[in-house]
């Protein structure tokens, strides 16, 4: 590891403005709010917030949708704010990474509302339009990835149709034309020029398209395609990022996270391989897909271990030598970690929750954390459509009933897998509001903020947060972390997720139980000195019981041994 590559040695800690805390009583999180709770964030050891977007926006897609890239949304405080915030987080040596949103903006930023005017202005090639068929419909069978109906909508002005991959309001920007390349490069400088130390890419694996704009094959008539086979990983993509990175990323000492959907292992190599000056990692999905089915990401179906560890395997394996890992298990768009790969059963949920740190943590790469993650945070169960917030819920909602699927069987599929469950409050205390605000939040709490919340955690030295603090600690001090080896150990295990991290003679072994009951875990005889040697971290107070090479691993445990001399 270089000097400037201190990104892989960092911890990331993710913050969904809206729902971190409340300063003003309206209900809504803002930089006030987070000004509040750096102190915290500095004891619990994380090293760079990744915030989630705070530009101008009329919130359509919660901020995804800029209206102003250089204005701060009133909702969230003022740019002076903003200073004031950047300054004292870095004089407590914490790092502020943007999610910055370059794919797309809202309908309401004024390059579109020029844009849509006539095809002539300064700023009409800066979307992506085409001309109708022959019969006057869309240009081609793509629908929107939220759901909501066609990826195209016609604009009587310019008798023409543009794109919007996401929400109608949403529309995409067009990376062909030279011209908005630059302007985007400049909306960057003047975050960069701020002291900002990195951005998360959004959707940047889809900034290219193919220019026929195929139709998605064997779509049946009057059902829309998906999008994907036309712009994810498009044509110039890559050409695209190292301009970027020449022109932009490359004068500042920065970390670059891009998110990747639809990225295979062989193209992400393409994105962090350090000789071709991209991006340092990419937000990968495909332990994101271990439970897709019927209806995609909102199918009811359990996660198996089996799939979950191949797919981080693989990840480990390929990048090593070749690039950088990006470790996660949730975020904003996904359902919270404990309640989908663990369990929140009370008896459960801190046990659960702390293996599945466990088997994150000590992979190679680097860790992210999402608000609420350090408290062991869950799903929320609304029972009515009405309480969820998110475009793509309300979207989904209406197809699914649409089809005939009863609103309850609906609202079920929403419970496991809405953005909305990630999104409900920070859980601070158990006091009204959950010490997240004053006034009414923006997005119902989660009821259970009663029994989980950070006062809680805080007041047990054995509590999750107390967990996360130490996890932390070992990836700062232990280099084997950053740099040793991935081994994969007992891979056809149907309940354990077990691998080694080896460097300059030192191995760790970690073990980490997926099951609910109890179960056997035989220790390869290669690695008994590990399993004999000390123990480094613990999700029980005590070490499993163990006779030989045996290991009697008890619900959710995690384990992992220490060894100089294996």
């Amino acid at each position: 590891m270089t000097s400037d590559e201190w990104w892989k040695k960092a911890v990331v800690y993710q913050i969904y403005p809206q729902s971190f805390q409340d300063s003003d009583g309206d209900g809504i999180g803002d930089i006030g709010g987070i000004r509040q709770r750096l102190p915290y964030l500095k004891d619990l050891g994380i090293d760079v917030i990744w915030l989630n977007p705070i530009y101008k926006s009329p919130m359509v897609d919660n901020g995804y949708d800029i209206a102003d890239y250089r204005e701060v949304a009133p909702e969230y405080g003022t740019m002076a704010d903003f200073d004031l915030m950047l300054k004292e987080a870095h004089e407590l040596g914490i790092k502020i990474m943007m999610d910055m949103v370059l794919a797309v903006t809202s309908d309401e930023h004024k390059w579109f509302k020029e844009s849509r005017q006539s095809r002539t202005n300064p700023s009409a090639d800066y979307y992506i339009w085409r001309d109708p068929k022959p019969d006057g419909s869309a240009p081609n069978n793509w629908g929107s990835i939220f759901g909501g109906g066609s990826a195209w909508e016609y604009v009587p002005e310019r008798k023409q149709y543009y794109l919007h991959i996401f929400a109608t309001k949403q529309p995409d920007l067009n990376w062909e034309n030279e011209e908005l390349r630059q302007k985007l490069y400049a909306e960057m400088r003047f975050w960069l020029d701020k002291g900002v130390d990195g951005f998360r890419l959004d959707s940047i694996s889809l900034i290219s398209k193919r220019q026929d704009f195929p139709d998605t094959p064997d779509v049946p008539a009057g059902q829309f395609g998906s999008p994907y086979i036309g712009v994810s990983n498009g044509p110039r993509l890559h050409e695209f990022l190292q301009e970027m990175n020449r022109e932009v990323l490359s004068q500042y000492d920065v970390i670059t996270v891009g998110e990747a959907t639809r990225t295979s292992l062989e193209q992400a190599k393409l994105y962090s391989d350090p000789s071709r000056h991209e991006v340092n990692m990419v937000f990968q999905f495909d332990h994101m897909h271990v439970d897709y089915g019927q209806y995609g990401r909102y199918s009811n179906v359990h996660p198996k271990l089996s799939d979950v560890r191949s797919a981080m395997a693989n990840w480990q394996y390929g990048l090593d030598g070749h690039g950088w890992n990006s470790l996660y298990w949730d975020n904003h768009d996904q359902p919270r970690l404990v309640s989908r790969f663990g369990n929140d059963a009370p008896a459960m949920r801190e046990l659960s929750a702390k293996m599945l740190a466990t088997a994150l943590h000590f992979q190679q790469g680097t860790p992210f954390v999402y608000e609420g993650d350090e408290i062991g945070m869950t799903n929320v169960h609304f029972n009515s459509i009405e309480q969820y917030q998110d475009v793509e819920a309300h979207n989904m909602y209406r197809q699914f009933t649409e089809m005939g699927m009863p609103s309850d069987e609906a609202l079920q599929l929403l419970n496991l897998k809405s953005r909305d469950n990630a999104r409900t409050p920070m859980q601070w205390s158990n006091e009204a509001g959950a010490g997240f605000t004053n006034g009414q939040p923006w997005l119902e709490l989660n009821p259970n903020y009663h029994d989980i919340n950070v006062d809680e955690s805080l007041s047990r030295p054995d509590s999750l947060w107390h967990y996360y603090q130490q996890l932390i600690h070992l990836r700062h001090t232990m280099p084997i972390l950053t740099d040793g080896s991935f081994e994969l150990v007992a891979p056809d295990d149907s309940e354990v997720f077990s691998y080694t991290r080896t460097s300059n003679g030192q191995t760790l072994l970690v073990v980490c139980s997926f099951a609910s009951q109890n179960v056997r875990f035989q220790v390869p005889e290669v690695l008994r000195a590990v399993s004999d040697a000390a123990v480094l971290i613990q999700n029980y107070p005590d070490s499993p019981p163990s006779v030989g090479d045996m290991l009697y691993l008890r619900p959710y445990e995690a384990i992992v041994f220490s060894s100089d001399n294996a």
